[in-house]
């Protein structure tokens, strides 16, 4: 499927004249276990295999999310395009808010069906709206991205930067990271937090963003005059999405969300603003000069994904893997041995020396959380 629009001049005209375009373009995938291990951790995420659905999750964790049968059958149908295109994705939307409807007392005397019920269940792994905090780290003090992996090289590793409201500046890749001051709220709890959003240059004219949270005049400030061509969120908590339509309107940009986020998004956003488009693990976006490959690892979310630039050698995990942990809501996991085995065979098993930009605290690297996941299968 495709979604295409023309890049706009920046004195604001019609950008059919010279203006660069921007090509956002959604492989058709489905949200498939993957098959192998990851060679960096080949023991333990077999080891992980064996265990998954017997071991019982990590204390504290928020209740498991159980809905595989329908998920599955959901799964076979296509990802969804831009908004007004039918798409399985919107079917499956349209059964939650029929959902949502049940609960408030207005619910239509049709569409209450097997599926609808898995999307309930699915929805319970995202009801609480929030994200997860965020800070920078980094090899140069002020740009605020960084590699805390590499210790072993004899110089002086750099202290982390305060975990405090702040804008970065672009790296040699092209990557920047905007951190915003937000409320996570979780099992009615809340939590100060202080998000990242990731601005990636895509080309000349224009960039990605990622998870854009809680303050979208500190986005588009960072942005600058460069042209959004896309925003991309890991998952529907509301420190991942709450900036993400006033970040896109500005260039009217595409939206980009698993369909099994749909209602958390609704939460948030209302029934009217949808995302445009509706994705699926195992799929990729195209914007500008850059290919980004959608990478399925439920666990803190039933449709938390993260998206991986080989060009660029990055890979944005948003809360689901940070640097010397598996990422957490609200401080609880929320389906532990689920998230254990999309990071094992997922995340890990890309080249090493990939960065792995969360959506809190320092960067990392996929060598440096290969190390670890032996001690995260242990606890499982």
């Amino acid at each position: 499927m495709f979604w295409k629009r023309k890049g706009k001049k920046k004195d604001g005209g019609d950008g059919d004249s010279g203006a660069a375009s921007s090509t956002v373009t959604t492989g058709a995938a489905a949200d498939e276990e993957p098959e192998a291990a990851p060679d960096t951790a080949e023991g333990a995420a077999r080891k992980a295999d064996d265990r998954d659905g017997e071991a019982p999750e990590k204390p504290g964790a928020a209740a498991e999310a159980k809905d595989e049968p329908a998920e599955d059958a959901a799964d076979k149908g296509e990802p969804g395009t831009a908004e007004g295109t039918p798409s399985a994705g919107t079917a499956v939307d349209d059964e939650a808010e029929a959902a949502d409807k049940a609960e408030d007392g207005t619910a239509e005397p049709a569409g209450a069906d097997d599926d609808g019920k898995a999307d309930a269940a699915d929805a319970a792994d995202a009801d609480d709206d929030g994200g997860v905090a965020a800070a920078g780290s980094d090899d140069e003090a002020d740009d605020g991205v960084g590699d805390p992996a590499d210790d072993d090289s004899g110089e002086e590793a750099v202290a982390p930067e305060p975990d405090v409201p702040g804008t970065g500046k672009v790296d040699a890749e092209g990557v920047q990271r905007v951190r915003t001051a937000g409320v996570l709220t979780a099992d009615d709890e809340e939590f100060d937090v202080v998000s990242s959003t990731w601005i990636i240059d895509a080309d000349k004219e224009g960039v990605i963003v990622i998870d854009p949270a809680n303050d979208a005049a500190a986005i588009l400030e960072a942005i600058g005059d460069r042209e959004v061509y896309l925003v991309a969120c890991t998952n529907g908590y509301n420190t991942h999405i709450s900036a993400a339509i006033e970040v896109a309107a500005r260039d009217e940009a595409p939206i980009a969300l698993h369909r099994r986020e749909l209602r958390a998004w609704r939460r948030v956003h209302g029934a009217e603003h949808r995302p445009d488009l509706e994705i699926e693990g195992g799929g990729s976006l195209s914007a500008g000069d850059l290919e980004v490959d959608i990478l399925p690892i439920p666990g803190t979310s039933a449709g938390s994904v993260a998206y991986y630039i080989s060009e660029r050698g990055v890979v944005f995990t948003g809360d689901s893997l940070r640097a010397g942990e598996l990422g957490t809501v609200g401080g609880a996991y929320i389906d532990y041995t689920r998230q254990l085995h999309s990071i094992g065979e997922v995340v890990l098993s890309l080249p090493p020396d990939t960065r792995v930009l969360p959506d809190s605290g320092p960067e990392t690297t996929v060598e440096a959380e290969s190390k670890n996941f032996d001690s995260w299968v242990a606890a499982d």
